[in-house]
């Protein structure tokens, strides 16, 4: 059982509790005022049967909440009996105004009116016949026995309205805390997409560069001694770049404090044109884009793009040139980056994780992602507006 789920059942036996404890207290309340007004006639007609009954009205009080229409039944029919009997007067509406009360709380309003206008409408009819000079109906009666009705059922009202007020506040907080924990989670979510994704571009395409200067190294072991020696120091670099991305990303992860790590752009992409010259691969570039011309958001995808796709075609296209074109027009950057390799073959569905990541980033800023085989290579086509914002 979980904490929230304990604290529930907790709650629930509390609440259980707390009820029966009050549905006792105002048993007990009802009880002891009729045998309070037994007690005090002036006749001396008070006697075991009258105190009895007056603890039937209190008892019967225990069964209010689920029986509240039953129990209004047989308190009014109990005064009946009552008076019937020859008790001391008590009055109509005081043995019922537990019962009235009980079925105001209980949604059943209309009843608790209908049963204090019969017990009104007996009370009046047997004071108006005259045969008891001393309980001749006059305004001062009849306006109590109609107060302390209103004020019964006004009261049950009262509580129930506050109740499911308060239940209604608890259940908006519930669902509002509900809302804020799915939103953090998606948060958490986006946030863990978006290292996943800088992670894989950044620490991807620098291992992709020290792997194939690795393998022209074990090609030229024992053959070329300088050519080995430049390789190792090119894998190296591209260790020494990759363990300074991975060390700053995981700072900023750990440090709310740590500076941000910087926003790359297109005018930073002549570092990773001349890691791919160095790889082997010839970078043919056709950038014709104003620096002040693209949102910081657009800018750094566009970057993350052009990194993915040098780093696509390093490590599965067996490619010798590519061709990186970027352009601004209609309100629309595109960009294409073309290959003479077997892309097509390697992932031309276009699925794989660089690609996908490729997709995520665009989509956030409302452009799209085409990969496909082209004549002789492949090619990968992205149009973002130039002026979205959004998440990198």
């Amino acid at each position: 059982m979980t904490h929230r789920s304990a604290s529930a059942a907790r709650s629930g036996k509390r609440a259980r509790l707390d009820a029966r404890l009050s549905d006792a207290g105002l048993a007990v309340a009802v009880a002891l005022v009729i045998a309070v007004v037994i007690a005090a006639d002036p006749d001396g007609r008070a006697s075991l049967g009258g105190y009895l009954c007056a603890a039937g009205f209190g008892l019967i009080l225990l069964l209010r909440r689920r029986f509240p229409r039953l129990i209004l039944a047989i308190t009014i029919l109990g005064i009946f009996a009552y008076y019937a009997a020859g008790f001391p007067p008590i009055g109509m509406v005081l043995p019922a105004v537990g019962a009235l009360y009980s079925a105001a709380e209980m949604r059943r309003t209309g009843w608790a009116v209908g049963a204090a206008s019969v017990l009104i409408a007996v009370a009046s009819f047997y004071r108006m016949d005259g045969t008891e000079p001393e309980a001749e109906l006059n305004g001062y009666t009849f306006v109590t026995e109609l107060a302390l009705a209103a004020a019964a059922i006004a009261l049950g009202a009262a509580v129930r309205l506050t109740r499911e007020a308060r239940e209604r506040s608890a259940q908006i907080a519930d669902l509002t805390a509900a809302e804020e924990a799915h939103a953090a989670d998606a948060r958490m979510h986006a946030e863990r997409v978006r290292i996943a994704r800088d992670l894989h571009d950044t620490i991807g395409h620098t291992l992709s560069v020290a792997s194939l200067h690795a393998g022209v190294a074990a090609e030229a072991t024992g053959r070329d001694d300088e050519a080995v020696r430049t390789a190792l120091d090119r894998v190296r670099a591209a260790m020494s770049d990759a363990l300074r991305e991975l060390r700053r990303t995981v700072k900023v992860l750990r440090d709310d404090t740590a500076t941000p790590m910087p926003v790359l752009g297109l005018a930073a992409l002549d570092p990773l044109f001349a890691a791919a010259r160095e790889a082997g691969l010839h970078v043919e570039t056709e950038l014709d884009v104003a620096s002040d011309a693209l949102s910081p958001a657009v800018d750094a995808t566009a970057y993350r793009t052009v990194q993915e796709a040098l780093t696509n075609v390093l490590r599965h296209a067996d490619a010798t040139t590519v061709h990186v074109t970027a352009r601004a027009e209609h309100g629309l950057l595109a960009l294409r980056i073309v290959d003479d390799g077997r892309g097509s073959a390697a992932s031309g569905s276009g699925t794989g994780a660089g690609i996908r990541g490729m997709r995520e980033r665009v989509a956030l800023l409302g452009g799209t992602v085409t990969a496909r085989a082209a004549p002789g290579g492949f090619a990968v086509t992205v149009e973002i507006p130039v002026q979205a914002g959004g998440e990198a």
